[in-house]
């Protein structure tokens, strides 16, 4: 799609990562959407609480003429709370998400790639994440090389190992 700027989310931004952490939520019945205050629960919430305090937290938006209609961010969610997809506390892991109207147009493919890059460049072995089985993003973490490394009824947690620049 012509006109997407692929850039570091500003400080004064951050805030919409509210929208976009509603909007990486999967959602099996668009007829019965999730209730947006999931993103309140505490092991969700903490993929973007405080964003960008932490050295590991990084974040790339999706920018069509000024308004932000998708995001990619990573970060080491460690402590008490771990994310879903945690494989351990020196690993990043991948939240992304895009307004409806955006998917299936590649968008989401240069987002990750751009992180993969970034994550690359910074010295990290590997990144994860955690999607659900029925997603129809899994093909797309394949494509940019994920492995599913352990799952559960529901999930997977998926692994991609960083080639080092």
């Amino acid at each position: 799609m012509n006109g997407i700027i692929i850039r570091e989310i500003g400080e004064n931004e951050i805030h919409k990562l509210e929208d976009m952490l509603y909007e990486s939520v999967y959602q099996p019945d668009k007829n019965n959407p999730v209730p947006r205050d999931v993103i309140r629960v505490p092991r969700v919430y903490a993929y973007i609480d405080d964003f960008g305090k932490s050295k590991d937290d990084y974040c790339f938006v999706a920018d069509l003429n000024g308004r932000i209609i998708g995001a990619v961010w990573v970060r080491i969610i460690a402590g008490k709370i771990k994310g879903y997809g945690n494989v351990d506390n020196q690993t990043p892991e991948f939240a992304i998400s895009l307004f409806e109207e955006y998917r299936n147009q590649g968008i989401g493919t240069r987002l990750m790639n751009k992180m993969i890059n970034h994550l690359q460049r910074c010295g990290y072995k590997q990144t994860s994440l955690s999607v659900q089985k029925e997603n129809y993003a899994v093909k797309l973490y394949k494509k940019v090389g994920f492995e599913i490394i352990d799952e559960n009824d529901e999930d997977y947690i998926m692994l991609l190992k960083l080639k080092l620049n």
